[in-house]
């Protein structure tokens, strides 16, 4: 069954509340039409629309391309109302909106051949208790992403499942005003990404089992570089699979066994976080030239390759870096700190800007948060240093990200 209700009220952090909506306009539908009648609600769709997804596994075979702004789609449930793509033979996504005003919630979208959810401009958008999943488990042929807005401002991802995504579960790019809260990431390469986006809030979430938890990252030859990232509340552990990236992306130089990574991003702030058990390390902090794209860093001279303004503090640390996935991190462990050591829990690639030298260490650490390992990389790991006074520092805490109806 379709359910169209007109004109409902759309809020990004609460549930609507005033007068009762309209009367419901329903329309009864054969389950094995699911498809055409979705595709058909999609393409007809009015501002104020609810598109309603019944309980139940709706095969699709080919993507479907939302156009139309204030509409929302829901389902019965993340593991009641199934939008299954395992028989796609078109379309690069599951679901592709290009759209403002959006919401998507209660729905699970499964085996696609590309992106399952992916949110192309926009502003004001709800992606709410979805569920993206590639059933086979970790495999490079699985599709990137799972939940996968890019260029949008004012975006709320909120108790989201994402597993499988060969590159990013969750992924947040060139945005603006983004908070990630109360998800899931399982089994991908990437378990959730902030990449190129400026004002971004990522709490209470679990990141486990992947190949990275949590990357906050900057990319060259991007219209914009991302900077104020708080990750903050999460649970972080055991983020040991294997890479299975595809060639070539830049995901595909995460080591396995990496809970946080920043890489070229400024002003970050790690705090309140509970991090280990991953082999490689518990937080990486590098610059582009510990990148496998810095090549393309090199072609884009407006892109700065230093993380900058870096603060970790007040976070839990549990015993990681036992069996780093980095010949070089290694070569390290067992020099410094013997044949059943581990390496600290804080790794900085020690490549800072040489013209501010004299400013406040490029990463700052609460005093006793962590063990901390300056590993040289500028120098051929030459001079690696255990020490982390220099960076007994800090720097101005940044504020909360704030939604805004209207961005």
């Amino acid at each position: 069954m379709r359910i169209v209700l007109p004109a409902v009220c759309l809020m990004l952090l609460a549930g609507c509340g005033g007068d009762s909506p309209p009367a419901t306009e329903t329309t009864d539908i054969e389950p094995a039409n699911y498809e055409e009648q979705f595709r058909l609600a999609i393409e007809t769709a009015e501002p104020g629309d609810v598109i309603e997804v019944p309980a139940g596994n709706h095969p699709f075979t080919r993507s479907v391309t939302l156009n139309t702004d204030g509409v929302t789609i829901r389902g019965a449930g993340m593991n009641a109302s199934i939008l299954s793509f395992q028989g796609q033979i078109a379309g690069a996504e599951g679901l592709l909106v290009n759209a403002s005003d959006f919401t998507i919630e209660d729905l699970a979208i499964e085996d696609t051949v590309g992106d399952a959810l992916k949110v192309n401009g926009g502003s004001n958008i709800v992606i709410r208790r979805v569920r993206t999943e590639w059933t086979n488990g970790p495999d490079t042929e699985n599709g990137a992403y799972g939940i996968y807005p890019v260029q949008t401002r004012n975006t709320l991802v909120d108790g989201v499942v994402a597993i499988g995504a060969s590159d990013a579960g969750i992924y947040v790019g060139q945005s603006r005003d983004v908070i990630v809260r109360n998800s899931r990431a399982e089994y991908n390469v990437a378990g959730i990404e902030i990449e190129n986006t400026v004002n971004a809030d990522v709490h209470d979430n679990v990141a486990r089992n992947n190949t990275g938890g949590i990357l906050v990252f900057n990319m060259p030859d991007l219209p914009q570089l991302g900077h104020s990232t708080r990750v903050f509340d999460n649970e972080i552990t055991g983020n040991n699979t294997a890479n299975f990236g595809a060639p070539g992306s830049a995901v595909a130089g995460v080591p396995a066994g990496t809970g946080i990574i920043i890489n070229a991003n400024d002003k970050v702030e790690i705090f309140n976080n509970r991090i280990g058990d991953n082999k490689t390390g518990n937080v990486l902090v590098s610059s582009a030239f510990s990148a496998q794209y810095s090549a393309e860093r090199d072609a884009a001279p407006d892109f700065d390759p230093y993380p900058e303004g870096i603060y970790i503090y007040d976070n839990a640390f549990s015993p990681s870096g036992s069996a780093p996935d980095r010949e070089e991190l290694e070569q390290l462990r067992v020099a410094m700190f013997g044949e059943d050591g581990r390496l600290p829990d804080i790794i900085w690639d020690g490549i800072a800007d040489p013209e501010k030298a004299g400013d406040t260490s490029p990463v700052c650490i609460g005093e006793g948060d962590g063990t901390f390992l300056n590993i040289d990389a500028g120098n051929a790991h030459a001079n690696p240093s255990s020490d982390a006074t220099p960076h007994q520092c800090s720097h101005d805490k940044l504020a909360g990200v704030e939604l805004a109806m209207n961005g």
